[in-house]
């Protein structure tokens, strides 16, 4: 019974505009007391200038009052303090800045217990009794404290809102139902809410289910490692013991190069900084003979002028002209070496076939975020060329190989076994992996792809088209239309249209995505499969002469 004399004394002892215990209290006219700063700030921000008035109720004066401190008051707030009243266990059930406040709290404010969507106010656990204890509040819909309870009223009407309208996906109130969405598919809220809280645990479900996979993942990705971890260890150490040798003997190569070139080295720079302390010093003699001239051609006395000219001595004989040789003794070197290290790549090459690498590669891999931006795709953009042992015979490169055009002359290139016969098609030289982003140019009918360099080539039958086949993947650009195309087959694409198609390509993560690049960039058509294979960039071009494709060059 003490301690709730004490919360009593706090609420009564407490600024109504601050919340706090009052500091220099002052009262005002109509008996009401506040903080001196506080009151002076309030009545400083009200914009009459003639009439003040009181928070808490709202009395008026004129002039504006002249406040002094009470000292009455302000002693016994001093001796409450003493008294233990800071440490009152209920300070937490006063509203904070952040709290959603009783609607119906006079004074320093409690924090509301609950909000109810009927009669658009939140209550404190006082002021909630009748919405528990009356007949007229039990239908009442009572939730977690709201600050938004306003949201729940139609702006319009200023009605609850009640319905909700599924053709136009807003919350109405019944005057809306009857005019602007009157024969709109319309529910109770109550019942809407019932339809989307069966897809979110659907959705939980499929999260939680996802959860549960990941963490299996996670588990045989440990196993996995640890078993990654020990054959790498003891491939490392097996290799070391081999490639010891042949290091060895490299180091001791480098070496003797390493001493023949600093030899050379030393003599060339010896003997250009011997031309260069020439020079300097010729330099310096310059500079003096033209500080003598500047000093003769500022002189007014005209005999004086005449009498120092004949004195000043004639220039010395310059040295001849500097010119820089290349250093070819070093590029002679640099060539001998990298032609060592070519025959030594050469050799590793061909022996490199028997040490397989393709086992210790991780089937499951995480996904890393596609770039949303064209200045984010561009950081993978790498140049392409198209291979002219690829293309068909009625195919014209040009623009160092980037631009293929159909003639309908056919074209004088040698026979060989990877080019296509029946389909006027081309690859890329390049073989990609990794991630990789490219934007082809095209005019006319054009199909912009990419196929495993065992895709075949002879004839004009599907295992040779792109996208036809389990080989290639395609997205058909005809008739101002998109299809994309793949094992044949067929899935209609919709998007603006645009004379260049980005590509963007995550071999690893099994992801290739098409894209309408105009001003922006629009989404075409996405795949998520499993490359098992280096993909090479594609392109086929339509029956139509003058038809071309290129691969533009991004800086």
């Amino acid at each position: 019974m003490a301690q709730k004399g004490v919360q009593l004394d706090q609420e009564t002892f407490s600024c109504s505009i601050c919340l706090d215990l009052l500091k220099d209290p002052v009262t005002t006219p109509c008996g009401h007391s506040y903080c001196m700063d506080c009151i002076k700030s309030h009545w400083d921000g009200e914009d009459r200038k003639y009439s003040y008035s009181c928070p808490q109720c709202r009395k008026t004066f004129t002039p504006r009052p002249v406040l002094l401190k009470s000292t009455m008051l302000a002693d016994l707030v001093e001796e409450l303090k003493k008294t233990g009243l800071q440490a009152a266990p209920a300070d937490h059930c006063y509203a904070g800045a952040e709290d959603v406040t009783c609607d119906f709290c006079t004074g320093r404010k409690l924090k509301a217990h609950k909000s109810c969507l009927q009669c658009l106010a939140s209550y404190c656990e006082k002021h909630l009794q009748p919405h528990y204890e009356s007949e007229t509040f039990k239908k009442h819909k009572l939730v977690e404290p709201s600050k938004k309870l306003q949201e729940n009223v139609c702006s319009r009407h200023d009605e609850v809102m009640k319905i909700f309208c599924r053709t136009d996906q807003q919350l109405i109130c019944s005057l809306c139902l009857m005019e602007e969405h009157k024969g709109h598919n319309t529910v109770s809220v109550e019942a809407e809410r019932t339809e989307r809280q069966k897809k979110l645990e659907g959705s939980q479900h499929n999260i939680q289910q996802r959860i549960q996979d990941r963490e299996k993942d996670v588990k045989l990705l440990q196993q996995q490692a640890e078993a990654i971890n020990l054959s790498a260890d003891k491939a490392v150490k097996d290799s070391e013991k081999i490639f010891t040798e042949l290091i060895r003997l490299l180091e001791k190569r480098s070496s003797d190069v390493k001493q023949q070139v600093r030899s050379q080295q030393k003599r060339e720079v010896s003997r250009v900084k011997e031309l260069q302390e020439k020079l300097e010093q010729e330099i310096t003699e310059l500079k003096r003979r033209d500080a003598e001239l500047k000093k003769l051609s500022h002189t007014e006395d005209l005999n004086q002028f005449l009498h120092n000219y004949p004195s000043l001595s004639p220039l010395s004989q310059s040295a001849s002209s500097i010119h820089i040789r290349p250093l070819s003794c070093f590029e002679d070197v640099t060539a001998a070496v990298s032609e060592v290290r070519d025959k030594l790549q050469d050799v590793l090459r061909e022996k490199w076939t028997n040490v397989s690498l393709t086992g210790t590669e991780v089937d499951v891999l995480l996904l890393q975020p596609e770039p949303k931006t064209r200045a984010e795709f561009l950081k993978y953009s790498r140049e392409i060329t198209l291979d002219p042992n690829t293309a068909h015979t009625h195919l014209v490169l040009s623009e160092r190989n980037r631009k293929a055009t159909v003639m309908s002359q056919t074209q004088s290139y040698s026979s060989h076994p990877d080019r296509f016969t029946g389909w006027y098609q081309v690859l890329s030289r390049e073989s990609l992996t990794g991630r990789w982003y490219w934007e082809v140019k095209r005019r006319g009918g054009v199909s912009v792809a990419v196929a495993y360099k065992n895709i075949s080539r002879a004839g004009a039958s599907f295992e040779c088209g792109f996208g036809y086949n389990d080989k290639s993947w395609a997205l058909d650009c005809y008739n101002n239309s998109y299809t994309f195309w793949s094992n044949n087959v067929e899935t209609p694409v919709s998007g603006p249209e645009s004379s260049i198609v980005g590509v963007y390509l995550d071999h690893s993560a099994g992801i290739l995505s098409f894209y309408s690049v105009s001003e922006t960039m629009t989404l075409l058509h996405r795949v998520q499969t499993t490359f098992t294979q280096p993909l090479y960039a594609g392109l086929r071009l339509n029956w139509s002469f003058r038809d071309s494709a290129k691969l533009c060059k991004l800086k």
